[in-house]
């Protein structure tokens, strides 16, 4: 696995794709998940083995999945039906659902980030509201002295 960090803003096209970072995809595989964000407010892209860990680790914090319990259905059908398949064209690109692209307030620009195991996309003007970089105040807890 990858760990990928860093911030990138394009633009998307009218046709709903969105260029991928080379430096994402000289680590990335060409086939990927999209989901959107479990806090509603950006689309998370993974590699497939890595989406497999993160769907198991959320049943296992629930004690692992049990096929017999109708909310652990209901949950793993809730995010399979919302998790795309996508792949890298030879542009470097990935295509974006209008649902998708909906959920997560894409209108135009958007800025993809590197979140160790995954991309996450944000519409630019959600991210700029949402992460202000002023400097590191959100990180202060995790300044060492």
């Amino acid at each position: 696995m990858a760990y990928l960090t860093d911030c990138f803003r394009h633009k998307v096209d009218d046709k709903g794709r969105v260029s991928f970072p080379a430096s994402f995809r000289k680590v990335l595989p060409s086939e990927l998940k999209v989901i959107p964000s479990l806090q509603k407010d950006c689309l998370w892209v993974f590699e497939p083995s890595e989406y497999e860990k993160w769907i198991d680790s959320i049943f296992e914090a629930k004690g692992g999945f049990k096929a017999d319990s109708l909310q652990h259905q209901n949950w793993m059908r809730g995010l399979s039906s919302r998790t795309a398949d996508v792949e890298i064209d030879k542009a470097g690109r990935i295509g974006l659902k209008p649902e998708f692209r909906k959920f997560a307030g894409i209108t135009g620009e958007v800025v993809l980030v590197g979140v160790k195991n995954h991309v996450e996309i944000w519409d630019a003007q959600r991210w700029d509201d949402a992460n202000s970089f002023d400097g590191f105040d959100d990180l202060d807890g995790l300044m060492v002295g």
